[in-house]
């Protein structure tokens, strides 16, 4: 669905559009957020950086475009920045740590069910960038189409790759 057309002909309006559209789809950024940096702190920092570059971008925004794919565009591109530069500031891969990296339902009753995501969620998160936003968009139910638009991708090769993914998880889960 479209976000409806933003009339930003004033100096305040633009602002508020902007704090109002990205209140309505904050989930987007905490996902990414949580999808690209493993610790409480990274998360929040991650978050704030992700909200200062859409706020950078948002005058660039198309309005009569949806306003999520935008959004996950500038996001996924600065999780994927932020996680070059702490590759490069580390150079070796951070260990995932259930504690840190606090994305499985912790209210699931099966605890093998709850097993089951957590060996999931480490599988995405050994993932490379993209396809790691691959994966998180495809879980987001996004259609192949969509994904392709956020990463610059055409929907074949979304699909292609999807296909791929799943079946080097299902790989790993035999």
């Amino acid at each position: 669905m479209q976000d409806a057309v933003l009339n930003m002909t004033d100096t305040a309006q633009p602002r508020q559009a902007f704090t109002e559209l990205l209140e309505r789809h904050r989930g987007i950024v905490f996902k990414v957020a949580n999808s690209y940096a493993w610790n409480p702190d990274d998360r929040a920092e991650l978050a704030q950086e992700i909200a200062t570059q859409l706020w950078r971008a948002f005058a660039g925004y198309d309005p009569t475009r949806s306003f999520s794919t935008w959004l996950y565009r500038v996001a996924l591109n600065v999780g994927i920045s932020h996680v070059r530069r702490d590759s490069q500031r580390q150079q070796h891969s951070v260990p995932i740590d259930d504690e840190l990296h606090d994305m499985a339902d912790k209210s699931a009753a099966d605890p093998a069910e709850q097993h089951q995501l957590g060996q999931l969620q480490q599988v995405i998160a050994a993932l490379d960038p993209l396809n790691r936003a691959l994966m998180l968009l495809y879980l987001e139910d996004r259609s192949n189409r969509e994904i392709g638009d956020i990463l610059g991708l055409s929907e074949s090769n979304v699909s292609t790759k999807i296909s791929r993914l799943k079946q080097r998880i299902r790989e790993q889960f035999t």
